[in-house]
């Protein structure tokens, strides 16, 4: 991946450099999972239908990270019960996470 990265030309740190992208999707997947287990079905899953809480989009948030500040997509339910750990509500700086991406 590194040497991908390194041929197309993209860098491996700095603003919109490899570490940034990875941490970028670390956090993602990790959101995606908790919100998942909050409402116990997977995406798109049928058996969501009638539950009385779904998700309901997401939102952007910008956190800052070791690697730089990291644009990511948190998402929602629909009764706003859904409260992530890995970026909690309203935290806006995140340490130790190249070591979690690495």
């Amino acid at each position: 991946m590194v040497d991908r990265a390194r041929a197309s030309g993209l860098q491996l740190t700095g603003e919109g450099g490899l570490l940034q992208q990875l941490t970028k999707r670390v956090l993602e997947s990790a959101l995606e999972g908790e919100i998942t287990d909050h409402l116990g079905y997977e995406k798109h899953d049928p058996a969501g239908a009638g539950s009385g809480n779904s998700r309901n989009g997401a939102r952007s948030k910008t956190v800052l990270t070791d690697v730089g500040p990291v644009e990511i997509t948190v998402p929602r339910d629909r009764d706003g019960s859904f409260e992530p750990q890995i970026v909690k509500k309203r935290q806006r700086r995140l340490t130790g996470v190249d070591e979690m991406v690495l």
